[in-house]
């Protein structure tokens, strides 16, 4: 009893490296979400036959929790990661002004409470996906509430809320799944379980 709590202590225990790996990918999906938002402005009108469906641009945003969480494993992570990301966009300026901090603790929320089901310590791509969908699911309704609630039907609401869902499932989840595959090749990982599990 004692042996397995203390070995749950330890896996929740934050060593240096792990924060600062959450808060430095943090800062670079900061940055990626500052040229996300310029892509999103250009392509938005895309979808005015059907404005719901820009949901499914959606997933981008979610990338650094899913991505933290699975590397550093540890409760807090996703929501460490996303929040720096988001206060890095803003400060370099975006779509939708001082809000996106509030997107960004939704969304870490959102992963950190699918990889909690698991304790933190399951991190497949169907945990992924799940936390992804999870995300996605919050910032849909969230965004109801910020941007769209005067001017959308229930109808159009639902399939934003699917839509971003979706994209959380497919680019947050299995996306940052890959990635994070990927990075475990380099050797980048090799201070992580990500990276020893690549190895093994």
């Amino acid at each position: 009893m004692s042996t397995t709590l203390n070995r749950s202590r330890a896996a929740h225990h934050w060593r240096t490296v792990d924060l600062l790996t959450a808060a430095v990918l943090g800062v670079a999906f900061g940055v990626v979400f500052w040229g996300w938002d310029v892509v999103y402005a250009a392509v938005e009108p895309a979808f005015a036959f059907l404005p719901p469906l820009k949901g499914l641009l959606g997933g981008v945003w979610l990338l650094p929790a899913v991505v933290a969480a699975l590397v550093v494993r540890r409760p807090g992570a996703a929501l460490l990661a996303e929040m720096v990301a988001a206060t890095v966009e803003a400060l370099l300026g975006n779509y939708w002004g001082i809000t996106v901090l509030v997107s960004g603790a939704v969304q870490g929320v959102g992963v950190e409470l699918a990889f909690a089901l698991f304790a933190w310590r399951r991190s497949g791509p169907a945990v992924a996906v799940l936390g992804g969908v999870v995300a996605g699911v919050l910032e849909g309704v969230v965004e109801q509430f910020l941007y769209y609630g005067d001017t959308w039907t229930m109808p159009y609401r639902l399939v934003y809320i699917g839509s971003f869902a979706v994209s959380g499932a497919v680019i947050a989840g299995l996306g940052g799944w890959a990635l994070v595959r990927a990075l475990a090749r380099t050797g980048a990982l090799s201070a992580f379980p990500a990276g020893r599990e690549h190895r093994g």
